[in-house]
């Protein structure tokens, strides 16, 4: 069966291949994964690193743990089932509607800003 292993503080540089070619030194990597941004693409820093066997995952833990790669101290530790996250979509924040209405204001009125006013109605002074 193989086990799963956390690698953390991943260079920006470090790719899936460089990581696989890290971890294949000490045992046979069934897939390595570098997490990225869903927005820009760019890596988050860490990734995960599923190995052979619960051995060949321990040898990796022991002896990578704390090493050089691309340039930064790696941490490796086995991983942990992600927990359920609570949903933090627009819903979970009483339903996404309307904003809360003009920024600081120092009146009501608008001030000098020129604003429709801050008390959300946005009645205009005039």
């Amino acid at each position: 069966m193989a086990t799963k292993l956390f690698v953390g503080g991943l260079s920006w540089d470090t790719t899936e291949d460089s990581l696989r070619t890290f971890f294949a030194a000490v045992g046979t990597v069934v897939s390595a994964t570098v997490i990225t941004d869903k927005y820009t693409g760019k890596s988050k820093g860490f990734g995960f690193v599923e190995m052979g066997s619960e051995e060949e995952a321990q040898k990796a833990m022991q002896t990578l743990n704390g090493q050089q790669l691309d340039g930064r101290a790696v941490a490796v530790n086995e991983a942990k089932p992600m927990q359920p996250r609570e949903d933090r979509g627009p819903r979970a924040f009483g339903g996404g509607g309307g904003g809360g209405g003009g920024g600081f204001n120092r009146d009501r009125r608008g001030g000098d800003r020129g604003g429709h006013g801050g008390d959300r109605g946005g009645r205009r002074p005039y």
